[in-house]
């Protein structure tokens, strides 16, 4: 009796070490840097795991998905074709650092990520790569969208760089905050054609005519300057012709 009493205690901390141990095996755990996501319906929902707590992979479960989101910020880039005001046409070229703040609510917006990652613990589940997907479908998408709307109030001539930038940055960030992205900073370049670069000097040049009460002879010099004949200075050698014998 004894014996079979030893027996199964034995049994009992054995069975219970290598649970213990598949378990363990089984877990990876959220850094610091990882914002990890879990779901046990197919992604219908999902939860959060806190750093340093375990993940679990939940291989008997064929519905459990996870996502590592980055906590740290990443970079990304919007090209357009956009109107500005009096139907000026312009490449814009947005660069932008954004960050992850929301991930319950990013990923709701970004599903298709929740089947990008398989570890946790792997250097590729934190690839900002993976995520370029999400920034053309979330982010830009909204960037492009505020941009359109704003630039097309907005005079090339007259615009002031840096007012558009911030101005550009705070209505994103309406637009982004409640699906979880927040945009740290937005340069913006603007890639205009020659004629509309001839007619912004034009129009700069004139503005400095006024100021010093000379707009007649801006006039004019503008005029002189538009009708200026192209000159073409070319070296030639003389070509002699040899004198004919008598």
């Amino acid at each position: 009796m004894h014996f079979i009493s030893y027996f199964t205690s034995g049994f009992m901390r054995a069975l219970s070490t290598l649970l213990t141990a598949g378990w363990l095996a089984g877990c990876s755990y959220a850094k610091s840097n990882q914002q990890v996501l879990v779901s046990d319906d197919c992604g219908m929902s999902w939860s959060q795991i806190p750093a340093g707590d375990a993940v679990p992979k939940g291989a008997m479960n064929p519905c459990y998905m996870k996502v590592v989101i980055p906590n740290f910020p990443m970079q990304g880039d919007s090209k357009f074709v956009t109107n500005l005001k009096d139907r000026v046409r312009a490449s814009v070229h947005i660069d932008y650092d954004y960050s992850i703040t929301k991930p319950l609510a990013f990923i709701r917006q970004a599903k298709y990520l929740g089947k990008a990652n398989a570890q946790a613990d792997s250097n590729e589940a934190l690839s900002p790569a993976a995520f370029e997907g999400a920034e053309n479908m979330v982010i830009d998408k909204r960037i492009r969208d505020v941009s359109k709307a704003l630039f097309l109030t907005e005079d090339i001539v007259e615009l002031d760089q840096a007012e558009i930038e911030n101005s550009l940055l705070v209505q994103s960030n309406k637009a982004l905050e409640p699906l979880g992205v927040h945009l740290n900073f937005i340069t913006l370049t603007f890639d205009l054609d020659e004629q509309t670069r001839q007619a912004i000097d034009v129009s700069t040049a004139m503005k400095i005519y006024e100021s010093r009460n000379l707009a007649e002879v801006g006039k004019q010099v503008m005029i002189q300057r538009a009708g200026a004949n192209r000159i073409v200075v070319e070296n030639q050698i003389p070509v002699t012709t040899p004198e004919k014998e008598d």
